[in-house]
């Protein structure tokens, strides 16, 4: 069993172009699932990132996605998550049975359509974590 853990940048609009530029600058394999790709129709956000992430073989990861429309979003507020993603179920629902003690949960650990699983909370310190196990997603 292995995990890893990332940075997970939050934007509006910007992640593909944030995305990019970190490429650039780090190299690595860019990859990016849009809305649209998720099934969104909406012509306003379907082109926004919903899963991005630069790996590169030096050792360098980042994540990034659009924050979701209907959630509040402030430049500079919340700039980013803690991403800790792994490949083992179990290992993964442990840390987050140990994690969610005093956390506001945000999106409750299960399957979803980008994860088979994938849970989010903000702990008692005010940190907000996203647990998730790896699901392929095709490069960019």
């Amino acid at each position: 069993m292995t995990i890893n853990v990332t940075p997970h940048l939050n934007f509006r609009g910007d992640a593909r172009d944030a995305l990019e530029f970190y490429q650039t600058v780090f190299g690595g394999e860019l990859t990016i699932a849009s809305y649209a790709d998720m099934g969104n129709t909406d012509p306003a956000t379907a082109d926004h990132v919903t899963f991005g992430q630069v790996t590169a073989d030096n050792g360098f990861s980042v994540m990034a996605y659009d924050v979701y429309p209907h959630l509040e979003w402030e430049r500079g507020k919340d700039p980013f998550f803690v991403s800790v993603r792994g490949n083992a179920p179990e290992e993964i629902q442990g840390y987050w049975d140990r994690l969610v003690d005093g956390a506001e949960v945000k999106q409750p650990i299960g399957p979803s359509p980008w994860a088979p699983l994938y849970g989010q909370l903000t702990d008692r310190f005010g940190v907000t974590w996203v647990l998730d196990v790896a699901a392929q997603h095709p490069a960019t």
